[in-house]
C-alpha cells in the first residue's frame, strides 16, 4: 500500500500531482498539538488582559514567526487567533472564540465585504464572458508595446479608479493581467503596481470610501461639526507622506530608476529562466480560477468600459456607496449583455454565482484576519502599544512616533479601518494636549494605515490584489515589501522634519 497522499494542482505548466509523505503530514499535525499545548501553558501563566503589559505582543510575534517558517497564512491566522483568545480567556477560550467567529461573520463590515467583493467577482466574470476584458486587452496592446508602457497603463488606470481600494484592485488587476502576461511581466510586479495605487490613492483623493470613513471618525471626536469631517480630513492629506511616496515610487520602479530588489528581482529571474509568470500556489487565490473563458469572436470594447463607467458613476451618485453601485451595475449588465445576445438570463446568473465562488478563498482569508484582530483586541494589544509609545513623547517627536508605532502594529493586524477606529480617539487628544496640530497627527495615522494595508501579508488589500492579479499573496507581499519599506523610511524622515518645523 502506498504511504503517500496525492494532491492535484493546476499551474501555468498544466495539471500535475504533488505527493505528500504521510509521515510528514503526521509531523505537521504533531506540531499543531505541541503548539496548542504551549498556548494553554502560556495562557495559564499570563495575567489578565488589563495587567498583561508587554505580553500582549506574543500572539503577533508568534504569527509573524509561523508565517515566515511555514509560508502559510491561513493556518497562521487560525493559530494566532486561538493563541490570543487563550491568553485572554484561559481554559474557557473556546466559547469566546466561537462567539467572535459568529460576530465577525454577522459584522456589518464583513457582510458588506462579502456582498461587494463577491459581486465584484461576478462583474469580472461577466465582463470576461462578454469579451470585454479581451477587447480591453486588445485596446491596450495597440497602445502599450512594451513591458514598461503596459505597467504604466496599469499605474494610470489605478489612479483613475480612485473611489475604493477594493474596486481599484479588483478592476485593474483582473483587466491588466492578460495585458502584462503578453509582455512576460511577473505577476508580482503587476500586483505591486496595483496594490500601490489602491489604498494610497484612496487616501489622497477627497472622493473615496476611505476619506469619508476618516471624516466620520473626526466628527465623532468633536473636532468639527457634523458634515464637516471630510473637509477637515482633506487638510491632513498633505501630511500623508506614505501615500504620496508610495504612488510616486511606482513609475520610478517601472522605469528602472528605483531598481528591482529582493523577491521582485528573483521573480524577474524566474520568468527569464522558466517563463513562469505566476509564483507557485497562485492558482489557489486567482479570481479567474485558472479557467479559460470562451468569449465572442469579435469582442466589443464597450462591454468593458460601460460597466466600469456605470459602476463608478453609480457609486458616486449614491454617496460613495459601493454596495449600491455594484447592485446597480449588475442590473445594467443584465439587460445590456442579454439584449446583445451574448448570454441568456440563465447563463448570466450562473456567471454571477461562479464569480462569487472565485472570491471565496480571498474572502475567507480576510475573515481570518478579522479574527486575529479580534484576538489582539481582547488582550488590548493596540491600546498597550499606543499608550506605552506616547507616554513620554515630546511634541516634536509625536508625528514620527505615531507613524512608526501604528505602521508596525498595522503591519501586524492588517486591518487599517479597524486600527483607525481605535487610534484616532487615542492620538487626537494626545496631540491637543501637547499643542501639536491634529492635522499632522491624523496624517500620520492615515499614512500608517496605508502602509499596513499595502505591505501586510494578510491585509484585505493584499489579498484582493493577489486574487485579481493571480499572484500568491505571500509572494506578492514579500516582493513589494522593499518598495513599501523604502516609502515608509522616507515618510519617517519627513514626519521627523515636520515635527520640528511645524
Amino acid at each position: 500500500m502506498s504511504s503517500d497522499v496525492t494532491e492535484t494542482k493546476t499551474t501555468e505548466n498544466g495539471t500535475h500531482s504533488v505527493l505528500h509523505d504521510k509521515e510528514t503530514i503526521k509531523k505537521r499535525v504533531l506540531i499543531w498539538v505541541v503548539l496548542l499545548v504551549a498556548f494553554a501553558i502560556i495562557g495559564a501563566l499570563v495575567p489578565d488582559p488589563e495587567n498583561m503589559g508587554v505580553l500582549t505582543v506574543l500572539p503577533s510575534a508568534f504569527l509573524l514567526f509561523y508565517i515566515f517558517w511555514t509560508k502559510r497564512i491561513l493556518e497562521s491566522l487560525v493559530l494566532g487567533s486561538v493563541f490570543g483568545f487563550i491568553m485572554a480567556y484561559k481554559t474557557g477560550f473556546f466559547w469566546p472564540w466561537n462567539d467572535a467567529l459568529l460576530e465577525t461573520m454577522i459584522n456589518e463590515d464583513i457582510g458588506w465585504l462579502f456582498i461587494v467583493c463577491g459581486l465584484m467577482g461576478s462583474i469580472i466574470a461577466l465582463v470576461e464572458k462578454a469579451g470585454g476584458a479581451k477587447a480591453f486587452g486588445n485596446w491596450v496592446a495597440k497602445r502599450a508595446h512594451s513591458e514598461k508602457s503596459t505597467l504604466m497603463w496599469s499605474w494610470v488606470l489605478g489612479i483613475v479608479i480612485f473611489i475604493d481600494d477594493y474596486l481599484n484592485a479588483l478592476t485593474v488587476g483582473s483587466s491588466m493581467a492578460p495585458c502584462t502576461d503578453k509582455h512576460k511581466v511577473p505577476r508580482e510586479m503587476l500586483a505591486y503596481v496595483v496594490d500601490s495605487t489602491a489604498a494610497p490613492v484612496c487616501l489622497l483623493v477627497p472622493i473615496s470610501t476611505w476619506v469619508i470613513f476618516m471624516g466620520s471618525l473626526i466628527e465623532q471626536q468633536g473636532l468639527v461639526a457634523d458634515g464637516q469631517g471630510v473637509k477637515y480630513f482633506i487638510g491632513s492629506i498633505p501630511y500623508n507622506f506614505y501615500a504620496w511616496i508610495a504612488v510616486i515610487i511606482v513609475p520610478l520602479a517601472i522605469l528602472g530608476i528605483v531598481p528591482r530588489m529582493g523577491a521582485m528581482k528573483t521573480a524577474y529571474k524566474r520568468v527569464k529562466e522558466t517563463g513562469i509568470l505566476a509564483p507557485e500556489g497562485s492558482e489557489r487565490i486567482d479570481i479567474r480560477g485558472g479557467k479559460e473563458t470562451v468569449t465572442p469572436e469579435n469582442p466589443k470594447l464597450m462591454n468593458f468600459f460601460l460597466p466600469i463607467i456605470v459602476l463608478v458613476v453609480a457609486t458616486i451618485a449614491t454617496d460613495v456607496d459601493m454596495q449600491a453601485g455594484v447592485l446597480i451595475t449588475l442590473t445594467f449588465m443584465f439587460f445590456f449583455y442579454i439584449f446583445q445576445g451574448i448570454m441568456s438570463e440563465m447563463e448570466f446568473f450562473d456567471l454571477v454565482i461562479e464569480g462569487v465562488k472565485n472570491m471565496l478563498m480571498p474572502l475567507i482569508m480576510v475573515v481570518l484576519a478579522y479574527m486575529f484582530a479580534a484576538a489582539n483586541e481582547s488582550i488590548g494589544f493596540l491600546e498597550y502599544v499606543i499608550t506605552t509609545a506616547t507616554a513620554h513623547v515630546t511634541p516634536q517627536m509625536l508625528p514620527l512616533v505615531i507613524f512608526i508605532v501604528l505602521a508596525i502594529t498595522e503591519f501586524i493586524m492588517g486591518l487599517s479601518w479597524g486600527m483607525y477606529v481605535i487610534a484616532i480617539p487615542m492620538v487626537v487628544p494626545i496631540a491637543l494636549n501637547l499643542g501639536v496640530n491634529p492635522l499632522i497627527v491624523i496624517g500620520a495615522v492615515a499614512a500608517a494605515g496605508g502602509f499596513g494595508s499595502h505591505v501586510c501579508f494578510y491585509s484585505d488589500a493584499t489579498i484582493l490584489t493577489s486574487a485579481a492579479c493571480g499572484c500568491d499573496n505571500l509572494r506578492h507581499a514579500f516582493s513589494q515589501a522593499p518598495y513599501g519599506l523604502l516609502a515608509a523610511g522616507l515618510s519617517a524622515v519627513l514626519f521627523l522634519i515636520t515635527g520640528f518645523v511645524m
